[in-house]
């Protein structure tokens, strides 16, 4: 079941002068109209690899036989991968248990280790730490060049190879096929250990490569529907290829939306709240998604993750009672009924009768609702998504969602939704720094 967006908590009519006009909306909706022929174009011409995933299947045999092949044997598997290598990773293996918060330690083996940011003293901690004999090494950079990557992975593989281990079945790596006279470091340094590789998709940049081996990869290996997650993906982009009215896209709405509001309403940042544990990394992994793809020549909203119910008890005051600069995403699902209940004793000792015979689920849908339209109340736009049943075609959808928003903003802001020049350029001032430049 698709899930259920709704934008009424965010207009005008609804909550005052806060939220976005009829009017202004209709125009917003225009031009990301505009931009839906654009997507429907480059579809037609195969002109962006993202939109030609979702259909995609002859790559998912190849992809979970080398999932199996990692996890023989194996009691942890450590992925190496910064930003949009290991996010999308991250964000589908939280499905099946991974890094769920009170619950990650408990997932049975492989346990996946995301070694996304640089640290000397975790990293150094980990290689230390870990059973060397039975973990395995999974290396992503889709230019080979990333440095924080190829630190770990040249650290990594000297481990392996001070403890005389056969480096060929400890790792597997995963970098654009080597192009004539463009250095990859990542090949180059594991060129004469016979490691197997998977190509990276040259045509899908990292922070979009949820979808491809990138995700899919760590999801197989948790032992998820990798084919399921795809079809979510094909439900997102149906109505934009069935050539639905912007305002019957999901995406095309939330895009407008969001652009219509900081441009008329000046909601400068973008929060996105999701009640549910195995969301967590979504947020971050959109966090990453809309500032990457949309800070560019002084545009873009700043986005801001949040989870409830935890949040409700920090960032929940400053949302409601201080600037009113924000949009708000309000993610719940289906919660209600599920959990343990609480005895009726128990809930008159404890003071709340009322709770007696509900579940905790009930008290985080409750709470999910209440937060949503206490913002809304309160003057706040508020859009609200439900997702019924958390699982691998309903993630697949909300990533491609997502992506398709991003995209359509990036076009209707006149910004390159692919690039990241500034992000670039702290790169290679880092690595002069490094060498003494």
């Amino acid at each position: 079941m698709p899930f259920v967006q709704s934008i009424e908590n965010a207009r005008e009519e609804r909550i005052g002068a806060e939220g976005v006009s009829r009017g202004t909306l209709d125009l917003a909706l225009r031009r990301a109209g505009e931009a839906l022929d654009w997507l429907r174009a480059r579809h037609a011409d195969n002109g962006l690899r993202l939109l030609r995933l979702p259909s995609e299947q002859g790559d998912l045999a190849g992809i979970t036989a080398a999932a199996q092949k990692l996890k023989r044997g194996a009691t942890d598997i450590v992925i190496l991968g910064t930003g949009g290598s290991s996010l999308g990773g991250q964000t589908l293996a939280q499905l099946a248990g991974h890094a769920v918060p009170g619950l990650g330690v408990l997932r049975d083996p492989p346990r996946l280790h995301f070694m996304d940011n640089l640290d000397a003293a975790t990293y150094g901690a980990l290689l230390e730490k870990l059973p060397l004999k039975t973990t395995r090494f999974i290396a992503i950079s889709k230019s080979g060049g990333t440095a924080e990557t190829l630190m770990q992975a040249a650290a990594a593989l000297a481990a392996v190879k001070a403890a005389k281990l056969d480096v060929a079945s400890f790792f597997l790596v995963l970098s654009e096929p080597q192009k004539p006279g463009k250095p990859n470091g990542l090949r180059a340094l594991f060129a004469g250990h016979a490691v197997a590789t998977l190509e990276h998709d040259t045509g899908v940049g990292g922070r979009y490569s949820a979808l491809t081996n990138v995700g899919l990869l760590p999801a197989a290996i948790l032992g998820l529907d990798i084919g399921a997650i795809r079809a979510g993906a094909a439900t997102a982009l149906a109505p934009v290829l069935d050539k639905r009215p912007a305002a019957e896209v999901p995406a095309a709405l939330g895009a407008a939306l969001s652009v219509a509001l900081a441009d008329t309403r000046h909601k400068s940042i973008s929060v996105v709240m999701a009640y549910a544990d195995k969301l967590e990394r979504f947020a971050r992994w959109y966090v990453q998604l809309w500032a990457e793809s949309l800070g560019k020549d002084g545009k873009g909203t700043t986005p801001l993750g949040a989870l409830g119910p935890v949040d409700q008890h920090s960032q929940v005051q400053l949302f409601i009672a201080g600037p009113r600069d924000k949009m708000f995403t309000i993610i719940t699902v289906g919660a209600k009924g599920k959990g343990p209940a609480i005895p009726a004793d128990l809930a008159a000792l404890c003071g709340e009768p009322d709770f007696a015979g509900k579940t905790i689920g009930d008290l985080v849908d409750a709470e999910g609702r209440a937060t949503a339209d206490t913002l809304a109340k309160n003057g706040r736009p508020v859009r609200t998504i439900h997702i019924e049943t958390l699982d691998e075609a309903s993630l697949g959808e909300l990533l491609m969602h997502f992506m398709l928003e991003t995209i359509i903003a990036g076009r209707m802001l006149g910004v390159d939704p692919f690039d990241q020049p500034a992000v670039e350029e702290g790169k290679v001032l880092a690595k002069q720094y490094l060498t003494g430049g």
